[in-house]
């Protein structure tokens, strides 16, 4: 099966918009290497191409639009290779991030079909969109506290941005979010109805577009505000941001999980989120709160060689694989994390996971904030200009 399908649909000026749609359903379009290699290369062709005006990217099946990294192959690797990241984490870290970087700077619109299941690696393909587009059955989340990892694919960025410190909660809890909800924290931009999609394809098929990439986005929204659904779910984070603003006060991480651990409601969403925290690394909420930390005034393609180094020292600690096997090879969901308390993470332990491990230049170090176009993973070309 090819993993992912592209083509490129006719409008009614002449030029054409490209569609690329992730074609793993059964594995709810985990991204895998091979989608990251083949997405990459397109990307950047229709970049440089002026018959093409924009970019369509959606999953295919009803269940999901991206579920997350594909961690099997990246757990055998790292199994076979314990204290150190094995070959394919390198790589499979760095090109999963340049093509991140590449939708983020992407000059041309960009719209993101975020039906259904957005985590993780997903949410990584969804947040640069300049479009992002949820249902009614959209959920999205950033759970890698519950693997061992923490929110990567430039989510340290993206949380600290969202208002409050909502971005640090989600971090911590791994928390799902509803279509309102995404739109509250920044993550989505419209909401339309799940069987509107055709219906939005047929629209931009049948629109003039322009030469200008910028009047080109301007002309997206237009199109996407006339089949804009104004009904939304209620919101939890909405609900409860004054509480959660609460439970993340101060500059203490351990009195922040000392408020998460005595948190009693009867509200499913906040004692759901309260659990997760409960169950999931303690190393990876350490690196997720050091990182936010550490982000503040950084851009975004120094977040990514920031996250870089640190994916690659979880990679060479314990708990990414150990969460890894609980969760999706044994699935007993019961792993075993080392330190198994946040007071026990040293602040050792948390800047080894911040030193470099690679040799000579930084494997990003092309990302670049001036505008070029998509950039070669192989050959480090620059990207494009970053959205701030």
């Amino acid at each position: 099966m090819i993993d992912v399908l592209f083509e490129e649909l006719p409008t009614a000026c002449g030029r054409s918009v490209g569609v690329a749609t992730l074609n793993a359903p059964a594995a709810l379009n985990a991204l895998s290497l091979s989608m990251v290699r083949a997405l990459t290369p397109m990307l950047r062709q229709w970049a440089y191409d002026n018959a093409i005006v924009g970019v369509v990217l959606q999953g295919a099946g009803e269940k999901a639009f991206c579920a997350g990294g594909d961690l099997r192959e990246l757990y055998e690797s790292l199994r076979a290779n314990p204290g150190e990241p094995s070959d394919y984490a390198r790589g499979f870290f760095a090109e999963e991030y340049q093509l991140d970087y590449l939708i983020h700077t992407f000059d041309k619109p960009i719209l993101c079909w975020g039906h259904g299941i957005v985590m993780g690696g997903g949410i990584g393909l969804m947040s640069g969109a300049s479009h992002r587009v949820v249902t009614s059955q959209s959920r999205l989340a950033m759970p890698e506290i519950t693997v061992g990892l923490y929110p990567d694919v430039g989510g340290s960025w993206l949380l600290r941005r969202m208002p409050g410190r909502l971005g640090l909660f989600l971090a911590l809890t791994g928390a799902s979010l509803n279509a309102a909800d995404a739109l509250f924290c920044g993550l989505a931009d419209l909401h339309l109805s799940a069987g509107a999609r055709a219906e939005v394809l047929a629209a931009i098929q049948a629109t003039s577009w322009s030469d200008s990439p910028r009047q080109n986005h301007a002309e997206l929204s237009r199109v996407l505000a006339r089949h804009e659904v104004r009904d939304l779910p209620r919101s939890n984070v909405r609900e409860h941001f004054d509480l959660i603003s609460e439970l993340m006060a101060g500059d203490d991480l351990v009195d922040i999980a000392v408020r998460l651990r005595g948190l009693r409601r009867e509200d499913p969403w906040l004692s759901g989120a309260a659990a997760t925290f409960a169950k999931g690394s303690p190393t990876s909420a350490a690196l997720a709160f050091e990182l936010r930390r550490r982000v503040k005034h950084a851009s975004l393609a120094d977040v990514f060689r920031l996250e870089y180094d640190v994916s690659l020292g979880c990679s060479a600690h314990s708990d990414f694989v150990e969460g890894i096997r609980a969760l999706l090879i044994a699935k007993d969901k019961s792993p075993r994390w080392s330190p198994a308390s946040l007071e026990e993470v040293t602040t050792e332990l948390v800047e080894d996971h911040f030193r470099p491990r690679w040799a000579g230049a930084h494997p990003l170090a092309a990302l670049s904030a001036t505008f070029g176009s998509a950039c070669d993973v192989r050959t480090g070309t620059s990207l494009g200009k970053e959205q701030a």
